[in-house]
Parts: structure tokens; sequence; C-alpha cells
């Protein structure tokens, strides 16, 4: 049945990539995808990764930044690393020169070389990625594990395939114990909790930022929709402070331009003074556009309150303990189901409803700085991986 199902999958596979292809060719023509899709699914510059290494698969750039500790703790030679974003990849092509687009499955039959182990973060539930590293050697693990509120139905509905999938797993190490029986009931084995590793290395503040005199506004990783919002209630708290200072740090790249002109109409509108951080790195003018990656950090130390994007539309939210490491005041959304753990491990965020946002921020002095209360324990995950080295 296995090699039925091995069989068909593959097959499936390759027909929905033929099917795809005219599409996916017009795509790799856009700004956005330039670099990514004609290395996932036409193998451009993107030859395999040398073998017998420990391969780290993460998606996003949070994810990539969150195994740094990981990585940190492991021979450099033997790291090998791929991602599927764009974001993503300018992480880790700063952990070694090993570092590759993930190519779309069907291609990795030919792509995909032995290696000592695979470990992937979070939700990568690539089927022919874990058997086929499986059947090549490596050890594989899915770490960071978690299945939130929202998407366990979905998972549940197509069980029969994770549960393919989780045959080929030898380790899962989730974020929580709820995580951990969701995974079980899906077929997953040997699961281990060990928190959220994006708790067990936070990043650290890599340029000190002159902090202004006046109340700074930081409004994080916003979204579409997000970013106007967040303006409206800045010019509310203006009348109160007409010293604050707004950072504005859209969460993509590609939308930096389209919300430097709605910034700029803003301030035209209101009388107020704007820029963009990628031209003049002193935090001088009302409002300041972070146009450029990586500076997060280094801003939220400066910064007194974070309203954190990505939970005001239902994106799932971001991650707070970046910004509560610092004891910044935080004003989240009510959609952080993919960060609820996180949520949980941080005491003083303040959520609240889209349309509550302008008074809770009016009303800034009854906010509590925030403080992280738990952290995560990667030691099972390092010992297991120093094993197969």
């Amino acid at each position: 049945m296995e090699k039925l199902f091995f069989f068909l999958y593959s097959v499936l596979s390759f027909f929905l990539y033929l099917l795809a292809l005219p599409l996916l060719a017009l795509f790799s023509f856009k700004t956005k995808y330039k670099d990514s899709l004609p290395a996932r699914f036409f193998l451009r510059n993107n030859k395999p990764l040398k073998p017998d290494g420990i391969w780290f698969h993460s998606c996003s750039f949070g994810e990539a930044k969150a195994i740094r500790s990981l990585v940190e703790s492991l021979p450099q030679e033997s790291l090998r690393m791929s991602t599927t974003t764009h974001t993503g990849f300018k992480v880790i092509e700063e952990y070694t020169q090993e570092s590759r687009y993930l190519p779309f499955e069907p291609l990795l039959f030919r792509w995909l070389k032995p290696q000592k182990a695979l470990v992937v973060m979070e939700a990568e539930f690539w089927y022919l990625l874990f058997t086929l590293a499986q059947r090549r050697g490596a050890k594989t693990l899915l770490i960071n594990a978690r299945m939130s509120d929202r998407s366990f139905p979905r998972y549940k509905k197509i069980g029969w395939l994770y549960r393919e999938i989780f045959k080929h797993i030898d380790e899962v190490y989730a974020q929580t114990a709820k995580d951990k029986e969701r995974l079980e009931s899906l077929g997953a084995k040997n699961v281990v909790v060990t928190g959220n590793i994006k708790l067990a290395h936070l990043p650290a503040v890599t340029k000190e930022i002159q902090k202004p005199s006046s109340l700074v506004v930081c409004g994080a990783s916003t979204h579409e929709g997000e970013e106007a919002l967040i303006m409206d209630a800045f010019v509310a708290l203006k009348k109160e402070h007409p010293e604050a200072v707004m950072l504005l740090v859209p969460r993509h790249p590609e939308r930096f331009d389209k919300v430097a002109k709605m910034m700029e109409a803003y301030a035209d509108r209101y009388q107020f003074t704007a820029q963009r951080y990628s031209q003049n790195e002193v935090l001088g003018s009302d409002m300041i556009l972070v146009d450029v990656l990586g500076e997060l950090v280094n801003l939220y130390a400066v910064s007194d309150i974070v309203i954190l994007g990505g939970a005001f539309e239902p994106i799932g939210g971001h991650n707070a303990a970046e910004a509560a490491q610092f004891g910044c005041k935080i004003i989240s959304g009510e959609h952080y189901f993919n960060q609820k753990d996180i949520f949980d491990a941080i005491e003083g965020i303040a959520v609240v409803e889209a349309s509550n946002l302008s008074r809770r921020l009016l009303q800034h002095g009854l906010l509590k700085p925030t403080k992280i209360k738990s952290k995560s324990d990667i030691t099972r995950i390092t010992e297991s991986l120093e094993r197969v080295l």
C-alpha cells in the first residue's frame, strides 16, 4: 500500500507540475519571484546541496531567523540550508554558502542528495521531501511543529495524507502539549514538547539607533489594510502628543513603495514630516517608513509602543517576543492564531479590535510593559543532531 501511495503521489505531483508550467514561466518575470520561481521550478542556478550534512528547511524570514540557535550549535561545514521565499533566502545565505531554494517536489528525485539529517520547521509538510530524504539515509525531524485551532480541522479532513507523511518523519518536536496531542492524532510518532524555538534565541541588537526624546510608536510587520489603520491611530495620538514619532515597518519589501505613497499622502494632509529610512537613518521626522530588512529588532530597542501587524487582518500574527524582550508596550489585533503559544508566553500584550486601536493607543498610559514569562529548551533537538554527526 505504501509503495502504491508513493507511486500515485509522485505521478500526480509531476502531472500538476506540467500543468502549471506555463503559469510558472509567466510569474517568473515578476520582480517578487524572479529568483525563487526559476530556482524552484526550473532549477535555474540551483545545483544540489553537498551530501552528508545537516539540512535545515525553513519557509519564511521569521522561521529562518528562528533556527539560528540550532545552526550555531553545529559545525559550520555540516550546514545545508533551503527555503521557499526570497526573504527566507536572504537569511539562510548568511549561515552557509550551501543555501538553496527548495525545488518543487517532483524535481527532488534528481536534485536531492543523501544527507545525515533533514530538519524541517513548523508546517512544511512535503511528502516527497521527507520520503526521499529518509530513503536516502537522512534522519528526519520536524521541529517547532504546531497545529493551530484554525488549521487543525483542515488537516483532519485529509488526515490520510498526513498519516503517510508522518510515516517518514523520525522525530517531532512540538511547541505545546496540545500541538503534541493533535500531531499524534494525525500519525506523528516520537513527539516531544520543547516549547517554541522562536523564544530560544531572540535576535539581538546589531547597532545602536539614537532614540528620539519623544514617544516612539512602531507599527511592525504590517500587511495590506493595516498601515492605514495604524496611521489613523497615530494621527489621533498626535493631537495629544504633538512630539510623537511613528515608525512603520511593512512585512513585505514589494509593498515599500506603495506604503511610501500612502505615508506621503497622510503627511501632506496633516502637515507632518515624513522620510524613508533607507535614505536617512536618523529618526528625525514625524513619520518614518522603514523600507529595509533586518532593522526591526534595532527599532524595537528604541520603541515605547509597538503596534504588531499581521493580526488586525486575518493573517495569523507575528512574533511578539522580539519586542517583548525590550519591555515594549504591545498592542495586537485579534487574529494572532498562528502565534497563540508565543502570546501565551508573554505578559502584558493588549489585544484589541481594529475599530478600537485609536482609543487604546490614546490610553497608552494604562498599558503595561510586556514581559516574557517562559522560554523554550532546544537541548533535545541539538542532542539528536549531534548523534548523527
